[in-house]
């Protein structure tokens, strides 16, 4: 908690900085003291790691959350009509990124995925504005692993009618999922691979 409060208190607004590579690099300090963790886990996939990463300790941080809009939002094609993504994950990744362009004068509308259609009302898989068909739409994830959740979301996405040829992740964990989103036919991009946060981690001296 305490260090957590640290880094709340640095007030530099680096997030804000005109240069997108100062940002990214914030970004990726940030990852590093607050959501990379090692040990024994589980991953949602279910396959064992001796690493973890809670990218909501990120997405969730106000610096965190205006630096991923910015990044995310200058990988994305400039026919993009729209960013969507799985809850729980991708919530405030997609919102970051629609704020975001707002305020780029580039309006971008966020989409959220139900994992499972609510059972009342229109019982929708895809919360958000009302979109024409064929709006194009880029899918966001936090970290990927195999790809299959992410694939969830497009799969939904184009089950009502929106055009999907892309997955930007925040971070790729390197086990397969950008091999199996070009077998797909998918385009892949994340802002950083696994291999980059644990070489600046070990640089930052295990987080400290």
């Amino acid at each position: 908690m305490t260090h957590q409060a640290e880094t709340l208190k640095q007030s530099n607004l680096w997030a804000n900085s005109t240069d997108l590579n100062t940002v990214r690099q914030q970004l990726l300090d940030l990852f590093c003291q607050l959501a990379y963790k090692e040990g024994d886990f589980v991953l949602s996939s279910g396959l064992p790691s001796s690493y973890y990463i809670n990218g909501k300790e990120v997405t969730l941080h106000p610096q965190g959350a205006l630096a991923i809009g910015r990044i995310v939002l200058s990988l994305l094609p400039l026919d993009t009509q729209a960013v969507a993504g799985l809850t729980l994950g991708a919530d405030p990744i997609v919102s970051a990124v629609s704020v975001v362009s707002a305020y780029e004068n580039r309006p971008i509308p966020a989409l959220i995925i139900r994992k499972e259609a609510k059972g009342y009302g229109t019982k929708a898989y895809v919360e958000g504005p009302s979109l024409p068909e064929d709006t194009k739409v880029v899918v966001l994830e936090d970290t990927v692993t195999t790809g299959q959740s992410a694939m969830k979301a497009v799969q939904r996405l184009r089950d009502a009618g929106y055009t999907v040829n892309q997955v930007i992740s925040l971070v790729d964990r390197q086990q397969g999922a950008a091999e199996f989103y070009q077998s797909v036919g998918l385009k892949f991009e994340a802002v950083f691979k696994i291999s980059e946060i644990q070489k600046r981690y070990g640089e930052l001296g295990s987080g400290e």
